[in-house]
């Protein structure tokens, strides 16, 4: 057995030995190249795994791992019994890779047809863009065409990393117009454009967290793989505001702007106690979650941003001014004959001659002459400092966008007849806002609160204007106002004690104060038992014959009073003209 293996290998190598050289070398050559090959391969190995495991390692992750974003839910905003009044919602956006899609029509129309957009709108879309890796195609796109482009991405694997959807957030009013003015609204990367949205942009937007993820070949997220640091929510913000009372003042002041064929209007109402604001409307609107034109200046928040001279609702405060500074007293009569009064070459002029009158009737007939008679029996500089107290001339703490701050010159600029004219609202301009947290004064015992969008705000600033017998004093003779003897008896509400003040003021221009162009004004509190609410109404040029303030913007108080009692729970003070025990109010 062992014999004839040895003479099969004699016999083979005998055969090698007498191969062609040619081929000798062949045999060795290729034998040569693999043997290289081997040690390459062995040599690169070693390499890798030994010598070059830290930079292969960042490679790889440099191609595959990343960090992505995880973005913040912006906090929602909510009234004072946590009724949603924004929330944002989970959308999609549609996103090309310009470098990796092809622009042929043949490529592209089918992704136009899922948007329902032109395909030469996609073409132009991908020539603009085209060294870029990532470009929106269309942002928040209804449901029905994320499922389309969803479906399409899904189709053939080709279309990976050339198209697809984003999850973002879309901002969403509930009420739509009912709190444009106030809450503002957001841009298309859910920041903070206008009123609160726009305050509180910071708080609201809380902070994006990230993530280190594994991406595939085509970029797509595999697998993550640690988190860097979580994503924050935006805080919630829970508001002084009652979404009831607030439709119901927006529907209220809407309802009358368009029967008087009025410019615009405004109406803010307050918790005379708190200093929250529990209504603010304007008149026009708009729909945040539609168009944001500023066509006519829409998207003002009137209440805050729009001056006036108030009119005859300033004659309540010279009033009670008059009675601090001891210059007048309760049963002071004042001769308003022969119905004018001269101030140098001025003259300030009534209705009427309404001989000698009280200053309850200075207010039930809105007299001018009377008004600035006790006006002008103070030192300048006392009814400066008790005016400004009030909160006239200096912005709230309310930090709105675009808020004014009102006019009130100082008293050393006043000639006499400026102090004489400031008695009955002019020469100075105050917002709505801020006329109704000086009603507010009133109702609240002569203690003037800042006013607030926040329930329960203990940063309210408290200082007192004046006593509580005069403020007391003064809407006891407001109350008269409201009754068939006074100018606004429309402002009444049935089973409540109410007091306010109408104003009828002339429009100043260019040319001076116009004969034809009014401002309607009403403010006034109730109910008198125990005082909850302060309320102004501001309605611009009324065309449609009727501009007295009792008889175009005291409606609308009477309406929005009547239904803040019932939603607050306000127990009637009177029924039938008879008086009752003060009620509490929730």
């Amino acid at each position: 057995m062992k014999k004839s293996t040895r003479e099969k290998q004699q016999k083979r190598y005998m055969q090698e030995e007498n191969l062609p050289l040619d081929y000798r070398y062949r045999r060795w050559f290729v034998m040569g190249v693999f043997g290289m090959a081997a040690v390459s391969l062995v040599v690169s190995a070693v390499a890798r795994q030994v010598f070059e495991t830290d930079f292969l390692q960042k490679e790889g992750d440099r191609r595959h791992v990343g960090i992505v974003e995880m973005p913040a839910y912006r906090g929602l905003i909510k009234d004072r019994r946590g009724e949603i009044l924004a929330v944002s919602t989970p959308v999609y956006s549609v996103w090309i890779n310009p470098r990796a899609m092809p622009s042929d029509a043949r490529e592209l129309a089918p992704l136009a047809k899922a948007l329902g957009t032109k395909l030469d709108e996609l073409r132009d879309l991908h020539a603009r863009y085209s060294t870029r890796a990532f470009v929106y195609v269309k942002r928040r796109v209804d449901p029905d065409t994320a499922h389309a482009v969803e479906k399409l991405s899904k189709s053939d694997r080709k279309h990976f990393n050339r198209f697809g959807l984003q999850e973002e957030y879309r901002r969403y009013y509930p009420t739509g117009e009912v709190f444009a003015h106030v809450l503002g609204f957001t841009n298309i990367d859910d920041q903070g454009q206008e009123g609160l949205e726009l305050v509180f942009d910071e708080a609201l937007q809380g902070e994006a967290g990230r993530k280190y993820v594994v991406r595939d070949g085509k970029r797509r997220v595999v697998n993550d793989i640690e988190q860097i640091s979580p994503s924050r929510p935006g805080e919630d913000l829970e508001l002084s505001f009652d979404a009831r009372l607030q439709t119901l003042a927006y529907r209220s002041l809407k309802k009358i702007r368009a029967r008087h064929k009025a410019k615009s209007a405004s109406a803010v109402v307050l918790d005379v106690k708190s200093g929250e604001v529990l209504a603010m409307v304007n008149q026009p609107g708009f729909n945040p979650n539609g168009s944001r034109n500023n066509r006519g200046g829409r998207l003002r928040n009137r209440a805050l941003t729009d001056t006036f001279e108030p009119g005859s609702t300033m004659k309540p405060f010279i009033v009670a001014a008059g009675l601090e500074e001891d210059v007048i007293n309760l049963a002071s009569k004042i001769d308003t004959s022969p119905g004018y009064y001269s101030i140098g070459r001025d003259i300030v002029r009534d209705h009427k001659n309404n001989g000698v009158i009280d200053l309850e009737t200075l207010l039930r007939k809105s007299s001018n002459v009377a008004a600035s008679k006790v006006a002008m029996r103070m030192e300048p500089e006392e009814l400066y400092e008790f005016i400004s107290g009030l909160g006239f001339g200096a912005a709230s703490s309310l930090g709105f966008p675009g808020e004014a701050a009102g006019q009130l010159n100082d008293y050393q600029r006043w000639a006499k007849i400026d102090q004489a004219t400031l008695s009955f609202g002019y020469g100075l301009s105050v917002t709505a806002l801020q006329l109704a947290q000086a009603y507010g004064v009133l109702a609240n015992g002569g203690e003037f609160k800042s006013a607030t969008f926040f329930k329960n705000d203990e940063s309210v600033l408290s200082r007192r204007v004046m006593s509580k017998e005069t403020a007391d004093a003064v809407l006891n003779m407001l109350e008269s106002v409201v009754t068939e003897e006074g100018t606004a008896p429309q402002a009444a509400v049935a089973g409540f004690r109410m007091a306010g003040k109408t104003g009828t003021v002339k429009k100043y221009s260019a040319e001076g104060y116009a004969d034809d162009r009014y401002r309607s004004v009403f403010a006034g509190v109730g109910p008198l038992g125990d005082p909850k609410f302060a309320m102004v109404v501001v309605v611009d040029e009324p065309t449609a014959g009727k501009f007295y303030g009792g008889d175009v913007a005291a409606p609308v108080f009477s309406e929005v009073m009547a239904g803040g009692m019932r939603l607050f729970n306000v127990v009637p003070d009177a029924l039938d003209g008879v008086q009752l025990a003060s009620g509490g109010a929730q």
